[in-house]
């Protein structure tokens, strides 16, 4: 049986002009291999209405799951509920249990829920919440695409709550061979060790120390002793 898919959306104009810098990606990535999910692609778009929800389309059809981060706070161009709304023909308003929320989170901070902070109440029809333990305001999720916020600390707290309530897979396994020796010297010989091991994924990452090349290997697997066999296979041609 396969592991269930995955894909992430980075929505904002902020990712893509360099201001802010997506840390959300990398830690949806590591959550998700933790309890066999597989991460297969991950986008970033601007704040716009017509791309988000064409990406958001495309990677609902695509996968089992998709995650979004960015663009549900209280400021104009935090347009991701309304984009997620068209892109399922959903209507979006006001709803009664999110607006409660943010009324009692504002009514201890003795602040008022204006108009500008009713807009995170703002959820499409047919949606569920997704608890925001951090600051409140919730996510929600409609269908298979999961809308969370781009603030780290509150995505990492949504992503916990939806990830506890999904259906897991075997989880993904790794093992590290460190090679001093450049690519080129490695190429054939790992090429034939994927190939005696084709469930496996085997990748190589480049280096340099010292003056001297060399190259790290990472053996990924579901099955322990599949890795294994394939890092010993590895280490006979390579030893330390």
């Amino acid at each position: 049986m396969s592991n269930p898919t995955a894909a992430m959306l980075v929505i904002g104009d902020e990712i893509l002009s360099g201001r802010t810098r997506d840390s959300n990606t990398n830690y949806l990535a590591k959550a998700l291999t933790d309890v066999g999910i597989d991460l297969k692609e991950a986008r970033v778009v601007s704040d716009d209405q017509p791309a988000i929800v064409a990406a958001v389309k495309a990677l609902s059809d695509a996968y089992d799951h998709v995650f979004t981060s960015g663009g549900i706070g209280p400021t104009h161009d935090d347009i991701t509920a309304d984009a997620i709304g068209a892109a399922f023909g959903a209507h979006v308003g006001v709803r009664d249990d999110a607006r409660a929320l943010l009324q009692a989170h504002y009514d201890r901070a003795g602040t008022t829920l204006n108009e500008a902070r009713l807009r995170m109440a703002r959820i499409p029809d047919g949606a569920a919440l997704i608890d925001n333990p951090v600051s409140t305001a919730p996510g929600f999720t409609i269908k298979n695409v999961n809308v969370m916020a781009g603030v780290p600390s509150v995505f990492e707290a949504m992503v916990a709550s939806v990830i506890s309530k999904l259906a897991h897979g075997a989880p993904l396994l790794s093992e590290n061979w460190r090679i001093m020796r450049g690519e080129g010297d490695v190429a054939a010989p790992l090429a034939q060790i994927a190939a005696d091991h084709p469930d496996l994924s085997l990748g190589s990452y480049p280096f340099q120390k010292d003056g001297a090349y060399g190259t790290n290997i990472v053996i990924r697997g579901t099955d322990q002793a599949r890795v294994s066999a394939a890092m010993a296979q590895l280490q006979a041609l390579f030893p330390a």
